[in-house]
């Protein structure tokens, strides 16, 4: 074909060569693919180490503590990540304007796979001592630090790129990954917790997925190392102000976004642990069923809000991503004031609380994902949208799992219901003044 007959369509990108041209096509699907593959990796790391701090780290690592405080002191190792994220997406913002994006990314996704080897290695408290907890401590705050550098803007720039009528659909499909991502890591502690003994898991067993999370993040890295540095990635993030800028200069001049990016999707990431994390940890505590078992039925949940996702993607398309956000959120308040039966009443109670939560999940996660980034102005819409995720994890789910369990511990089940009612409050407030300020159009 001719270059005569080659039309400018949205989303190309025309590079010339020796006087020749051609056109590369970078287009929204094209992106997607390339979000989904990396979010996957992620969100499987991030659920092996969530489920071992369930199913191994009170026995490995706190023998020394009742089965209740080991859960405690798991918990509270497991929040170090979402902690740390927000401060290595600052440091390596700066580190990316030195040596670029594809260097940078390098770097954070080797950190990220040597931190989740070193705790398939690590020996725990019956050799090391205190010393086992302390390393643990950091490796996990080296996993948080360096996924918060491992931001490159896909999903912002897919975002842009989506036609108008389906930025509900684009914006659904990223967060795929995290429902995928949970399948495989209860399916693989499912598997190896069904086939060996409790101290068989206990001694080498549970290790098992973080020597998978490892290799499945080496093939990642190289799947997002294959995007970044196309030259028509680059020059789109260039083209769209998709570029690393000045934390303090965001900061002064986009605070109110920056607070209200973090509000909107806490509804969705309170809801995220406490079906996942939380919900195992009741069954382990209070309740008489088996792992696997509880496991299969939290991947049927997961498996549930797969096309809760999909309907979200379409219905956003519909009535607007604004519309959709708000009806996810006034649907899981509701469903917080049930939290106390489906938790309290038995074992079929308990699996309609899973099936339930993941549905309402899914219909509200599909759309979470930088839900007010169109308040940002182009030039900070890169950084903006990072920052923005970065806390609304940390306020929404880094420590929903502590909270929910010291809730239910100490203050009685109907508690953990107003732990998800705080969250739907917070994201029709911040979705509310987000409107008011003209952010998240509704189309």
């Amino acid at each position: 074909m001719s270059t005569s007959n080659i039309q400018s369509a949205p989303g190309s990108v025309v590079h010339a060569h020796g006087g020749g041209s051609h056109t590369e096509q970078l287009a929204a699907g094209d992106l997607a693919v390339g979000v989904v593959v990396g979010r996957i990796s992620q969100s499987f790391d991030f659920f092996v180490f969530g489920i071992g701090c369930v199913l191994a780290f009170p026995a490995v690592f706190f023998p020394f503590a009742s089965e209740l405080d080991g859960f405690f002191y798991s918990f509270a190792v497991f929040a170090l990540a979402f902690i740390a994220r927000p401060l290595g997406s600052m440091f390596f913002l700066v580190v990316q304007r030195y040596i670029g994006l594809p260097a940078k990314l390098t770097i954070t996704l080797f950190l990220l796979g040597m931190a989740t080897a070193g705790t398939a290695f690590l020996p725990g408290y019956g050799s090391w001592g205190w010393a086992a907890i302390a390393v643990l401590a950091v490796l996990r705050f080296v996993q948080g630090f360096s996924l918060g550098g491992s931001w490159n803007g896909l999903a912002s720039l897919m975002a842009i790129k989506a036609p108008k009528d389906r930025r509900g659909w684009y914006a659904m499909l990223p967060q795929l990954s995290d429902p995928i991502g949970f399948i495989l890591a209860a399916a693989l502690f499912a598997y190896i917790s069904a086939s060996l003994t409790h101290k068989e898991f206990i001694d080498w067993g549970w290790r098992y997925p973080f020597f998978a999370a490892f290799a499945i993040n080496v093939v990642a890295l190289f799947a997002r190392l294959r995007m970044v540095v196309a030259p028509r990635y680059v020059e789109q993030l260039k083209e769209r102000d998709l570029m690393p800028s000045p934390m303090g200069e965001l900061v002064r001049s986009q605070g109110d976004n920056i607070a209200l990016g973090a509000f909107a999707p806490l509804a969705s990431y309170a809801m995220f642990h406490l079906v996942t994390i939380f919900a195992l940890s009741w069954a382990l505590l209070f309740t008489q069923q088996s792992v696997p078992d509880f496991l299969v039925v939290q991947i049927v949940g997961a498996f549930v809000a797969l096309p809760c996702m999909i309907l979200s993607g379409k219905v956003a398309n519909r009535f607007g991503r604004r519309t959709t956000l708000a009806a996810g959120g006034a649907m899981i308040a509701v469903y917080s004031g049930w939290t106390a039966l489906l938790l309290a009443d038995g074992t079929m109670h308990g699996y309609l609380f899973i099936i339930i939560g993941y549905a309402l999940l899914g219909f509200t996660h599909a759309q979470a994902a930088g839900a007010v980034s169109s308040n940002f102005r182009p030039e900070f819409r890169y950084t903006g949208a990072m920052i923005t995720s970065d806390l609304g994890w940390l306020i929404g789910a880094g420590f929903a799992p502590l909270v929910a369990l010291a809730l239910a511990r100490y203050a009685g089940v109907p508690y953990v219901g107003l732990y998800l009612l705080s969250g739907a409050i917070g994201t029709l407030a911040a979705l509310w003044f987000s409107r008011r300020s003209g952010g998240l159009p509704n189309d």
